[in-house]
């Protein structure tokens, strides 16, 4: 593997090579959803599977999402290691009920006899320019659930590494596929192995402050930190990755480092993954910061039509500006006053 070359690769080809490895690798892995077999998937996400594997590993099913994720627990159950997909994110709220009450909690009503190895694939949040129940950012609900692990990539390499680790996984795991950076193409050497599920990575190392983000706000993150470089403000990006379980070691180490830190979501910003994370570095590092942590999100609204998108998500400028909140000695930096005088 260490003489494959680099290829750019979109994240959508990385999660279907992802998909047909796990595939070839294990009889018992099925892969099943609305649309996945003939027509590869909306995102083509499972394109050719059909064609290579057969109509007994991977196939359609009905518009029924309940039944979708019914018809996988009673497969794991039994042996077998579904992959379904959730067409989008908000459709998959009527099998809600099945996930809460069943696939989260088996192993433990059991007492450990059955486990539920099963993923069940989100294309979520917004950046495509989609409409109301095509682009929500359901990461909270899932979260909140004991018994889940919820992970999601935001580079082509963890795509098709978490996908693979998160289909070798005993346990039940909800895998949040950022739709706008499916076609987002980066150089990487397929298959890949990355960090496990539960271990966030520095993307970028900073001085000043550190910026937390998952998914779709981390090249956003990014984005913010090259232009707060040339700025002169040395920003760092933490990419956690899994949401759960959560890695507080590398992000509490890295704020405690830099005593200063943005926590960047796409979801609203009530009651949000965002906050969570944000309660969690408040804790551990409260005698490390020198500023409280704060939050840049998208607003408590139902999603809004595509042409107020760009209003709704977080930017590069909003994050700018949530950052020159940040005190500096109790006194705001200087190199930011314009900023701060902007936004007033």
């Amino acid at each position: 593997m260490a003489d494959t070359p680099a290829v750019k690769t979109t994240m959508a080809k990385a999660l279907n090579a992802a998909l047909a490895d796990a595939l070839a690798a294990d009889d018992r892995v099925v892969v099943f959803g609305e649309d996945v077999g003939q027509l590869g998937g909306v995102f083509r996400i499972t394109d050719g599977l059909l064609a290579r594997f057969g109509d007994r590993r991977c196939f359609d099913t009905p518009l029924a999402e309940a039944g979708i994720v019914g018809f996988a627990v009673g497969l794991a159950m039994s042996g077998l290691r579904p992959v379904v997909e959730m067409q989008f994110d908000a459709f998959a709220y009527p099998a809600f009920e099945q996930i809460a009450s069943h696939v989260a909690k088996l192993r433990n009503r059991t007492r450990g006899r059955l486990s539920v190895p099963m993923v069940i694939r989100v294309p979520y949040a917004g950046g495509i320019g989609g409409v109301e129940h095509h682009c929500d950012s359901s990461e909270a609900y899932y979260a909140h659930t004991p018994g889940l692990k919820v992970v999601t990539p935001a580079t082509v390499s963890d795509a098709y590494s978490l996908l693979r680790a998160a289909i070798d996984d005993d346990d039940p795991v909800v895998f949040l596929e950022p739709k706008k950076l499916y076609f987002s193409s980066a150089e990487a050497v397929l298959p890949a192995r990355t960090e496990p599920i539960g271990r966030a990575v520095v993307r970028r190392a900073g001085r000043d402050a550190t910026l937390i983000a998952y998914g779709p706000a981390v090249p956003v993150a990014l984005e913010a930190a090259e232009a707060a470089r040339e700025e002169g403000w040395d920003l760092g990006v933490v990419d956690c990755r899994s949401i759960v379980p959560f890695d507080d070691a590398t992000v509490t180490a890295e704020v405690r480092r830099t005593g200063r830190a943005v926590v960047v979501t796409e979801a609203q910003g009530f009651a949000g993954v965002g906050a969570e994370i944000a309660a969690r570095v408040q804790e551990r590092c409260f005698h490390a910061l020198h500023a409280p942590v704060l939050r840049v999100s998208g607003l408590d609204i139902p999603y809004p039509p595509p042409m107020l998108e760009h209003t709704h998500l977080p930017g590069v400028d909003r994050v700018l500006d949530t950052v020159a909140r940040l005190q500096w000695d109790d006194q705001p930096d200087p190199r930011w006053l314009p900023r701060m005088e902007g936004a007033a």
